[in-house]
């Protein structure tokens, strides 16, 4: 007797609606995946001078108020160690009491911590968001948040933020 070979198929699978489902689940995972936004600090570089020539600005001792950010990521607030909510507090009564002839110098060691030098700018922000608040809410009768644009103009000009940076030493 003979054996016959047979040859047996295999059935082939319809795959024409792979397609289709593939791109309607990435449209679902793209449309119910959240997609975190990059957070930074809001600065504002002055502009360029008109005449190509940078003038020196001079600043009284008293209106300036020197932030170390220092290698073991201690922030001395003119000379004193201080924490970050005290910071807070010190920036708001000190720009409070000079307005708009403040400064306020950061000296950061480039050996710190991001979360030092990021913790060292929400302090000082807080208190800037604080004065500018109680100004508004008692100029305005509403917050900073909820004013216009003409009103938050006045409010940043009685309270302007005056910041200098430096970065000192370290490895980086």
């Amino acid at each position: 007797m003979f054996n016959r070979r047979f040859r047996s198929r295999v059935p082939a699978l319809n795959t024409t609606s792979t397609a289709d489902i593939s791109f309607m689940l990435l449209v679902f995972f793209l449309v119910t995946t959240s997609i975190d936004t990059d957070r930074g600090l809001q600065r504002r570089l002055a502009p360029p001078p008109r005449d190509g020539r940078e003038t020196e600005m001079v600043v009284k001792r008293d209106d300036m108020m020197r932030l170390d950010v220092t290698a073991g990521n201690t922030v001395a607030c003119d000379g004193e160690t201080v924490t970050t909510e005290e910071l807070t507090r010190r920036v708001e009564k000190f720009v409070e009491s000079r307005k708009t002839s403040h400064v306020i110098s950061i000296h950061v060691d480039r050996s710190a911590t991001y979360e030092t030098y990021f913790g060292v700018q929400n302090a000082i922000m807080a208190a800037y968001n604080r004065l500018r608040d109680d100004f508004a809410t008692r100029t305005y009768g509403r917050p900073y948040a909820e004013c216009d644009t003409k009103e938050r103009a006045k409010v940043a000009e009685r309270y302007p933020q005056r910041i200098s940076e430096t970065t000192e030493g370290g490895d980086r």
